[in-house]
């Protein structure tokens, strides 16, 4: 009798939940609206649209139709565009998923049998919360009591393997929390995939692709400016960008003027595209950033070589001035540097002109300092190899300061490059002399002139400057 009661029990909780989610279903079937709030759902087939008619939220299938996933795309090319997938993991198996509200304020999608496939993991208490798609392609969650309106939860918190305008790569450096992309697993498979970009706080933010353990790609150092590898954004017209540096954060965002729709996507096999949306074609046209030769390929041309694909021959590496190939690759001095623990030297710098600034994982940075300053201090520091400015606003040979220690990596000759100014020995000079024309030893009242990385030989006001 005890065992009847009990699966009468069971039985009629089954039945009170399924009369719930039937009800969920039907009391909100059709949403064409903003907003989810309490009491309301997504059902597969309904969606939601921002105000401005830019972006769908909705249910999609990108292979196989069984697979079912909870997305955001554009609205103007439909699926095809998607920026944002919350159950990327966990696909559904049929058209059963409804997407609710619960009692918290967090976000929850369910399966048909009920079970949450995927959940915002909202934390703390909102009863009167209500979740809205704005214009910019950002899901919002805000609590709704007393007049609050504040954010709880929001996906550009949370990127794919899309950066839309208004999203932000970087850190927050107060509760240690990153916004990366993450690739898909096939162009037709959401999950998680192999390769992320993010953003490489250690020295200057520079943006890196990592693919496994393997560094692919690097845009070089934000130089106040653009990313010292990507000349193309010194026209910021269409694109503007900026990297955000606080003391709770250090992220690079970038806008669409003119209501253009853009997207940088991150592929499957580790590049990065820009697409932009031509309303004339009504098509996704590719417009470059990320990799774009063999030169961009990390560390191409190993220590203190750089790469130049204006190069006579293959592989398109040589050495910096005073330094000679490995035969295992990259480069080594022709001459030990003369530096005593004091920091007494005799060394001197040469100039590389117009380069890719070398990766600066192992280089530290003072924005204060003026580019006088960081030769003197370089010059002191047996263990500094390398400087250059931190900040080229302004114009004239920049400012603030960043010096390498140990080796310098990943250096690339680029239009509208900047000036790497690399230690040798004294020994060198005189073959340097020989070879170009005087250069002045450290202290100096300038940096001394050379060749840029293009091979050229030239004055201060050469191409790097």
């Amino acid at each position: 009798m005890e065992e009847a009661t009990t699966n009468i029990f069971h039985l009629a909780v089954v039945i009170f939940f399924y009369a719930s989610l039937l009800s969920l279903r039907t009391s909100a079937a059709g949403v064409a609206s903003d907003t989810l709030s309490n009491g309301r759902n997504i059902t597969d087939g309904d969606t939601l649209v921002s105000a401005g008619g830019s972006f769908t939220l909705g249910f999609f299938s990108p292979g196989l139709p069984s697979r079912r996933y909870l997305g955001i795309w554009f609205s103007v090319s439909g699926v095809d565009s998607v920026c944002w997938v919350a159950n990327r993991d966990s696909p559904l198996n049929d058209s059963t998923g409804v997407l609710v509200i619960d009692g918290k304020g967090g976000l929850l999608l369910l399966d048909g049998s009920g079970l949450v496939a995927w959940s915002s993991n909202t934390t703390g208490s909102f009863s009167s919360a209500a979740a809205q798609l704005l214009d910019s392609g950002n899901l919002v969650v805000r609590n709704q009591s007393g007049g609050g309106g504040g954010i709880i939860w929001q996906s550009f918190d949370h990127p794919s393997n899309t950066l839309i305008a208004g999203m932000r790569l970087g850190r927050n450096l107060r509760t240690g929390a990153e916004w990366s992309l993450t690739s898909w697993r096939a162009p037709d498979d959401p999950a998680t995939g192999d390769c992320r970009l993010v953003m490489d706080t250690k020295g200057l933010p520079d943006c890196v692709t990592w693919c496994g353990t393997a560094k692919k790609y690097r845009t070089g150092p934000w130089n106040g400016l653009w990313f010292s590898g990507i000349p193309e954004m010194s026209n910021p017209t269409m694109f503007p960008s900026q990297v955000v540096v606080k003391p709770d954060e250090i992220a690079y965002v970038f806008n669409a003027t003119n209501g253009v729709f853009s997207r940088r996507v991150l592929s499957d096999d580790g590049v990065i595209e820009r697409l932009v949306w031509i309303t004339t074609t009504k098509v996704w046209t590719p417009y470059s950033w990320g990799r774009r030769d063999d030169c961009d390929d990390y560390n191409k041309c190993g220590a203190f070589g750089f790469c130049n694909m204006n190069a006579a021959s293959t592989p398109f590496c040589s050495c910096i001035d005073g330094f000679k190939r490995e035969a295992i690759g990259g480069c080594r001095r022709n001459s030990p540097l003369e530096c005593s623990g004091n920091g007494s030297t005799t060394d001197t710098f040469t100039a590389v002109r117009g380069v890719k600034l070398p990766d600066t994982d192992n280089a530290t940075v003072d924005m204060s300092a003026t580019l006088e300053q960081c030769r003197t201090r370089c010059s002191a520091n047996c263990s500094c190899v390398a400087y250059a400015a931190a900040d080229i606003r302004g114009g004239g040979g920049g400012s603030g300061c960043v010096m390498w220690t140990g080796e310098i990596v990943d250096v690339r000759y680029v239009d509208k490059g900047q000036d790497l100014y690399v230690r040798l020995a004294k020994s060198e000079l005189a073959l340097l002399v020989a070879r170009y024309y005087p250069i002045h030893q450290i202290p100096s009242s300038a940096p001394p002139p050379v060749r840029d990385a293009g091979g050229h030989s030239g004055g201060s006001h050469g191409r790097g400057a």
